[in-house]
Order: C-alpha cells, then structure tokens, then sequence
C-alpha cells in the first residue's frame, strides 16, 4: 500500500512538474488592438530654423509592453500624427516620459503577467515565470528589494536590446533627436554608441538617441530616486549630470524628481546647458489636484519653505521643478513629459508642460495620447 501511495504521488508530482514546464515556455502572442490615436494638445511659438521640443505624453497599457513590436507601433503612430502636423524636422528633441523603458522587464512573458491586477502580482508571475533566471539573479542582486532587483537584472540584457532598437530606431526613422524616457538597468554605459549593461547596481538612466539611431553621450543616471525606488536603485551624484550636443544646442536631461534640485541646476549651467529634458511619472489617478505630500523621500530642496499641503501636486510642480527654476542652469527652454494611462494598479496623473524665459504652458487634460510642442 505504501509503495503504490509513493508511486501515486511520484507520478503526481511529475505530472505537475511537466504542466508547469510546459506552462513557462507557453508565450502567446494575444490578439491586442492598441489605440494609437494622438492629438496636439499645446504647440507654442513659431516655426523657424531653430528647431523644437517634441513631448510625447502617450497613454500606455501592461499589454502594449507584451512585446517590442507592440510598443513601437505605439510610438511610431504617435510621430507619424507629429510628422503629419508638420512638428519633425532635422533639430527636433523628441522627449518621452519617465519609465518608458523600465516595463520592457514584462515583454515575452506568459498573458497573467498582463492580467495581473497589481504590479506586484504581475512581478510573481514574471519570477514564476523564470525560475532558473531567477535564482541566478538573485545571487547578483544588490538592492534592499532583492525580488525587484533580481527581476530587472536577470532581463537587463534584453531591456537594453530592446530599447535601443525601439527608440534609435524610431529616432533614425524620423530623423530627430529622442530622448527616450528611461528604463531601469544594471550600471549602463555606452560603447561605440551601443547601450550596453554590466553586474553592477541598477540605476534609473534615460538614454538620448541621435538620429543615426546610435545612442548619444552616456546614459543619464537619476541623482534622487523616490521611495519607491530607492529599495532597487542606486542614487548618481549631481556631478555625473552631462550635457549632450543635439542640433538645436545643448541638451542636460534631469529625471523626474531630479528637476526640483537647485544643485542640479548649477550641475547643468557650469556646462552651458541650452535647453531641458524632464521625463516624469506621477503614480495615482487623480494625484496632480490632490494637496501636495512633501518630497516622496528625495532629498529636499534648500531654497524653498513649503509645507506638505499647502500647494496641490500640480501647483508644486510648477513652482518648484523645472517650470519654476528654468532659469536657475541658464537654459533658454525645457518640457516636462509625463506618462499616462493605466500599468496594472500604478495609476498615472501629470500635465505635460513646456518653459521659455520665464513663462510655461500646460497641455490641457483628456483621455488618450498627447503631443506637446515649444518651437525654439
């Protein structure tokens, strides 16, 4: 009797070792029908010979980082409604938002990672979904988070493939300058004007492509990750800010929370920045007229006195990020791009702005994808 239950579950087992074989290498490619409508929101200023700033403010989705492919179509829809309405030319900067790329952790992975109702039910599965990668990610990992940690190092590799050929793509396609959000990854550098990755911490970088599709200067590391962040990601000191020569002048690229210090701002004018990149990601439906919190566990600016409440997020925003302090590093303009739609239970909130000599404008709000554009 013992013998025949031992053989019971023996062949239980194995069974439910092989339905969970085949279960991860089960990669369907759904059938998904993006919308890939976009409308121009804001376009300050006259065209000239100068160029301009570009903002993307697309409406993303869990199933739009299913794939590559998927992806891209997004953004190319996008710059064709950009090319359409006559905003691409040769010294065009196109500026996406904060963490375009950081979800590309997701893409290739079974459908309950986009089904999941929460990122960190989307996570588990991803790590389900990868067992052996996994387990020798997480023997590299260096962050308090080490599930988060060990999830973006063991497809860093592919994320760093993946987003350069999306974006220097969709950069040499249409001719521009794209400064492609960002995207989590270990200790990126750029050789030969490929991104590439090492074993090292992950930081929070944006990269710029040029219009040869190659990547352009080195990739940007974020100097104050949130709290959110801070449990995966690695702080970059203020001196590592660098400027990169783009044909409408000299581009500084400051990440989200990154654009509210004024040490930053002094980084920046010591190289003779000419113009601002913001790529921005508020988390929670509805947070830009809600009272603002205080500064999410990035250090705090020395130059203000604002307590927690007595501005709404949007207000602070405006005041003291990059609308605010445009002239602090001397740039003559700068956009600030945020992400919406809805990743899992993230939720999105954020009006895109543009900035020039003291004066900005916001894109007005409404569903679906935004172009935002400042002619120099």
């Amino acid at each position: 009797m013992r013998k025949s239950l031992g053989l019971l579950s023996l062949c239980i087992l194995s069974a439910a070792i092989a339905s969970y074989v085949t279960w991860i290498q089960i990669r369907p490619n759904e059938h998904y029908l993006p919308d890939l409508r976009s409308q121009l929101v804001l376009n300050q200023g006259q065209p000239g010979d100068k160029g301009n700033l570009l903002g993307i403010q697309p409406e993303l989705f869990a199933a739009d980082y299913q794939s590559p492919e998927r992806l891209r179509l997004k953004f190319a829809a996008y710059l064709n409604k950009a090319r359409i309405e006559g905003l691409l030319n040769s010294k065009t900067i196109v500026v996406l938002p904060e963490h375009t790329g950081t979800w590309l952790v997701a893409s290739g992975e079974t459908p309950e990672v986009y089904q999941a109702a929460s990122v960190s039910d989307a996570m588990l599965w991803l790590a389900a979904g990868n067992p052996l990668q996994l387990a020798y990610a997480l023997l590299n990992a260096k962050g308090q988070d080490r599930l988060a940690d060990a999830l973006f190092r063991m497809k860093a590799e592919q994320m760093a493939h993946d987003y350069q050929a999306i974006f220097g793509s969709l950069a040499k396609e249409y001719g521009v300058t794209l400064v492609a959000g960002s995207i989590v990854l270990p200790a990126p550098m750029v050789r030969n004007g490929v991104l590439q990755v090492s074993d090292g911490p992950l930081y929070n970088v944006s990269q710029v492509f040029a219009s040869d599709g190659t990547a352009l200067g080195q990739p940007q590391r974020k100097v104050v990750p949130i709290i959110d962040e801070q449990g995966f990601t690695a702080a970059s000191p203020a001196s590592a800010l660098k400027v990169v020569d783009t044909p409408a002048g000299r581009l500084g690229v400051l990440i989200c929370a990154d654009s509210w210090l004024p040490e930053n701002y002094a980084a920046l004018a010591g190289q003779h920045v000419d113009l601002l990149a913001v790529p921005a990601f508020l988390t929670g439906n509805g947070n830009w007229s809600k009272p603002w919190g205080g500064y999410n566990g990035a250090a705090t600016p020395t130059d203000v006195d604002i307590k927690p409440g007595e501005l709404t997020e949007g207000q602070a925003w405006q005041r003291m990020a990059m609308a605010g302090r445009i002239n602090q590093g001397g740039a003559q303009a700068g956009i600030t791009v945020f992400m919406r739609g809805q990743l899992w239970d993230l939720g999105s909130d954020g009006q895109s702005l543009v900035a020039s000599r003291g004066q900005h404008a916001l894109a007005t709000e409404g569903h679906g994808a935004r172009l935002i554009n400042l002619w120099l």
